[in-house]
């Protein structure tokens, strides 16, 4: 990756389309994620209120109720987040109120969490329901790009960098893995202080050190446990013991549905999964939804909003006045997107099942927010790239400085007969001026 200050784009207009094309895509996977929802879960409400002998008080649009209102809050956090909180908030008492509050929702989930298909992750707190670790892996992130920020800076060296790795990184993301048995999240919060390096200029070597580390802890933690190396079936789904009505019958089923919607898909509405054969239709699933019911095509246009994403937060990332909101942006970006391939990965066989949801499609209250407060973190970066910084302002001034006294060397004025300074020391005490004339114009520049 280029350096820092060569990479830069400082300028306004470098960040507008980046914005558009940011925006339009989350409200255009959004806007899918709603049909979609609507469309894949509708059978299985009916189909529970039928077994519960509540049929005539069933709401086939339930899930896509809770998801709008899940979206309204994303989008007002979001919202709250680009006009009233500048990247440099988190790197104060901001960081830490919300790092602390991520990890006590961890401690009391591992306190008194509800467990659900077989893990205990979500946190019910009267009427709300929460998984904590959603929010968790924005607040591992922000706390990696400080610490990393602060080290370059010279504010932690030594001892006291390494103690807050261990303390504020390394143990709380262990204890998330350890309390809620979710590799998913372990293994995206990775990719995020994984981006949070690599935006920071780290070098390869201790990139690819951490990379192999992690790679070995990821093989260790599936064959380690008999339920992840089940999971391994993904490959062969055929053979899971039971003809295909074991643990690979999801997968199965998944590819029944890409199978049947060839390349235009059946038509909205007219999935044969759906029905109850495939689990986890509106949630982990949905992508599979999407390739029956609208084809290859309708999958493609998924995956090529996620690219648009991809490619305009990357570049809000270049444009961040400052190297900790490149680091954050470009790690909450790479995050939001790995996350949709590791979904889309899932679904059609490439990699076991994690259980992570497809970011804004999926039908999920948590994963919803805490995917716009990271759209919003994004676009706050991009509202401030605009804006110099005060270490901007010192360079430049400094810059100034030294081109003047580099081109025009200081002289003892010198007098005409008629005692008025003469022509030559006129210039290079202009110049001077000028230099220094431009220190405040900038200062003025800031406070409005």
């Amino acid at each position: 990756m280029a350096s820092f200050a060569a990479s830069r784009r400082s300028d306004a207009e470098s960040v507008v389309w980046p914005q558009v094309v940011l925006v339009l895509s989350v409200l255009a996977l959004t806007l899918i994620g709603f049909v979609m929802i609507y469309s894949a879960s509708q059978v299985s409400i009916l189909s529970d209120a039928a077994s519960a002998g509540t049929l005539s008080d069933a709401n086939p649009a339930e899930y896509l109720f809770d998801q709008l209102k899940f979206a309204i809050i994303g989008v007002v956090a979001a919202f709250l987040l680009w006009r009233f909180a500048p990247p440099e908030v988190w790197k104060g008492v901001g960081l830490w109120i919300v790092y602390a509050i991520a990890i006590g929702l961890l401690i009391l989930t591992a306190a008194m969490g509800t467990t659900a298909l077989g893990a205990q992750r979500w946190l019910v707190l009267g009427p709300i329901s929460l998984q904590p670790s959603e929010f968790a892996k924005i607040a591992f992130v922000l706390m990696a790009a400080r610490i990393l920020s602060d080290a370059q800076e010279g504010v932690l060296e030594g001892k006291m960098l390494i103690g807050q790795i261990i303390v504020l990184l390394i143990a709380p993301i262990a204890f998330l893995y350890e309390t809620q048995s979710d590799l998913g999240t372990t293994i995206i919060i990775f990719i995020g202080i994984l981006s949070v390096m690599w935006l920071g200029e780290v070098s390869m070597r201790s990139i690819l050190l951490l990379l192999g580390v992690a790679f070995v802890l990821a093989l260790v933690a599936t064959f380690g446990t008999g339920y992840r190396t089940d999971r391994l079936v993904v490959y062969n789904p055929w053979g899971d013991g039971e003809n295909g009505y074991g643990d690979g019958y999801q997968t199965i089923h998944s590819f029944y549905a890409f199978a049947e919607g060839g390349i235009f898909g059946v038509g909205l509405g007219n999935s044969r999964e759906k029905f109850d054969y495939l689990p986890e239709a509106e949630t982990d699933f949905v992508f599979s939804i999407i390739g029956e019911e609208l084809g290859m095509i309708g999958a493609l246009l998924v995956i090529a909003l996620f690219l648009a994403l991809l490619f305009a937060g990357l570049r809000i990332a270049r444009a961040s006045n400052s190297r900790f909101g490149s680091m954050v942006a470009g790690s909450c970006t790479i995050m939001i997107v790995f996350q949709a391939f590791l979904n889309i990965g899932c679904v059609i066989g490439l990699v076991p099942t994690t259980g992570k949801p497809l970011p804004f499609v999926s039908s999920g209250g948590s994963s919803l927010i805490a995917t716009f407060i990271m759209v919003g973190l994004i676009l706050s970066v991009a509202k401030y790239a605009d804006t110099t910084t005060v270490y901007d302002r010192r360079r430049a001034n400094l810059r100034v400085v030294r081109a003047v006294d580099d081109d025009q060397p200081y002289e003892r004025p010198r007098f005409t007969d008629d005692g008025t300074r003469s022509s030559s020391s006129r210039r290079a005490r202009g110049a001077r001026d000028d230099a220094a004339a431009l220190a405040p114009r900038s200062r003025r520049t800031q406070r409005r």
